[in-house]
């Protein structure tokens, strides 16, 4: 059974995105820094995880980055793509292998899912799919990619969760220019 993974980019002050959904903030940071570490983790990873949201931001990049500029173009585009949606009907990548569209609660598609495969499933952005893991206790762990800006009042990293979660630090690694890697392993409820 894969953990499920849910990698998020915050400001320092804890917020993913503006309230109209705006993360421009995120060019602050210089994640071409960040390549190894992503790669180590991407090494475990056996699928990816999106919202319909995050599929298009994704789908309009990934697909066409240059693998030898960015060396994690790679294995995203080469891992199998699960996109939680109820109005896409279908979900291309490119010249790669088109993603599947998966319908149905969010949640119990990533139980399904973190059954089928060994291996890790990365979750990233797509913030309705990470607070409806969050809420059914489905989280392994939480990744936050920490942007040195602070960018007030937003959209808060999990605003579902009610009561405390303890988190337990697995590990932190920071970056020349100030970005800092977070990773917390969690209990499944």
């Amino acid at each position: 059974m894969g953990r499920v993974i849910v990698e998020q980019i915050v400001s320092a002050d804890g917020y993913t995105a503006r309230t109209d959904g705006d993360i421009s903030w995120f060019e602050t940071a210089d994640f071409s820094e960040t390549e190894d570490d992503q790669l180590q983790m991407l090494s475990r990873v056996e699928a990816i995880v999106l919202g319909a949201t995050t599929y298009r931001m994704f789908a309009a990049y990934w697909p066409g980055a240059d693998g030898s500029a960015e060396r994690i173009a790679g294995p995203i585009n080469a891992l199998p793509k699960h996109i939680i949606s109820t109005t896409l009907k279908e979900a291309p990548w490119g010249s790669f292998t088109p993603a599947i569209v998966e319908r149905g609660d969010g949640a119990q598609i990533a139980a399904e899912l973190s059954r089928r495969y060994t291996g890790d499933l990365v979750v990233w952005g797509s913030l309705m799919l990470t607070d409806a893991l969050f809420a059914a206790g489905l989280v392994d762990v939480l990744r936050l990619r920490i942007v040195p800006v602070l960018i007030g009042t937003e959209r808060p990293l999990a605003p579902t969760v009610r009561g405390d979660t303890t988190l337990e630090l697995a590990s932190a690694l920071s970056f020349p220019h100030g970005h800092v890697r977070t990773e917390y392993h969690l209990a499944r409820s």
